[in-house]
């Protein structure tokens, strides 16, 4: 140990003794730029629907995912995330709503690029899961196992009508193999070479998507141990990254977040393109019912959860506070 004069010499308390040198010297910078709003809109209500294990998150009408698309530009979040909730009538084996360029998810795509045009990156939900009837991201064979490749041929026309619809963005979640060339490939051959692909390169099967089956109306039967990558494996995540590089990702995505800290900051020291990280259902529920229980501060630990995602390399945040973090880190200055 280092003396000079008195005991401690070396005093790291100086750099964090007002709110303003805490500013300063902060590593990690947090700012609405960073973060993209998940928005549902389902399709046949009059009214907001809200989901009763997400307190604050509601099934937009079209109008009023119009609303929160405007609300949040104003406080400056960059994105938005739309998932389709059909009608249940309309889901099917092959979840043709899904292509539909009359699906709820299409119309909510043109409706939200009308209304706010290029102030808002919009992107789309790519996966079939909300638009089948058995639940799963792609279609079954004759043994009830999703079929990989023929969900490949599902996820071209997806991502062409999604394209058509207005998508600056394309969100294949599904984590079937091979899935970003084949978008890829099917974007380049009608002339959307401008529409992006954000990879989920990583997508955990996770305990922690439960309040989200709610949010979607999901149909699902059984699980998809499958296709989503098993918790236990973190050095399986940087094959699938190099994969979907090599395929043509824009950028990537670790999904959960928060359980996975680790796994995205691998994956941020791995790569140069843009790294984004979902912030999803189970963990934004967790926070909400501990403060309802005044078990912790809420808007603290919002912040505090966002900031150690940023830290842990992701650049783009997808959370369902994304606008309401905005408006207080706007008001924090």
């Amino acid at each position: 140990m280092t003396s000079y004069g008195s005991f401690p010499g070396t005093r790291p308390r100086r750099l964090r003794t007002t709110p303003v040198m805490r500013r300063m010297v902060a590593e990690t910078r947090l700012s609405p730029a960073d973060l993209i709003l998940p928005a549902f809109v389902r399709e046949g209500v009059s009214e907001p629907v809200p989901i009763s294990a997400m307190p604050g998150v509601v099934q937009h009408t079209r109008d009023t995912l119009r609303k929160a698309a405007v609300e949040a530009v104003s406080a400056g979040v960059s994105g938005i995330m739309l998932f389709g909730v059909p009608e249940d009538a309309k889901k099917d084996a092959a979840g043709t709503a899904g292509t539909d360029p009359d699906g709820i998810l299409q119309q909510a795509l043109r409706d939200v690029r009308a209304e706010v045009g290029d102030d808002l990156v919009v992107m789309s939900d790519l996966c079939l899961d909300e638009y089948t009837d058995h639940g799963h991201c792609g279609v079954l064979d004759e043994a009830g196992r999703v079929d990989n490749d023929a969900t490949l041929e599902r996820y071209a026309e997806m991502a062409q009508v999604q394209a058509d619809a207005g998508a600056h963005v394309v969100g294949p979640s599904g984590m079937m193999d091979g899935q970003i060339g084949v978008i890829r490939d099917a974007l380049d051959t009608i002339g959307k070479e401008d529409v992006a692909v954000l990879a989920y390169t990583v997508k955990y099967s996770s305990a922690f998507y439960g309040p989200f089956r709610e949010a979607v109306g999901s149909s699902l039967r059984g699980d998809r141990r499958t296709y989503q990558q098993d918790p236990a494996n973190a050095r399986e995540s940087l094959r699938e990254l190099a994969l979907d590089l090599d395929e043509g990702a824009d950028m990537v995505m670790v999904k959960p977040a928060g359980p996975y800290l680790d796994v995205l900051a691998r994956v941020a020291d791995a790569v140069d393109v843009p790294v984004a990280a979902y912030q999803i259902s189970g963990e934004y529920a967790m926070v909400e019912a501990a403060a309802e229980k005044g078990w912790i501060d809420r808007d603290a630990a919002i912040l505090e959860t966002l900031t150690g995602i940023r830290r842990a390399g992701a650049k783009m945040i997808l959370t369902y506070w994304a606008t309401e973090a905005a408006q207080k880190l706007a008001g924090r200055g």
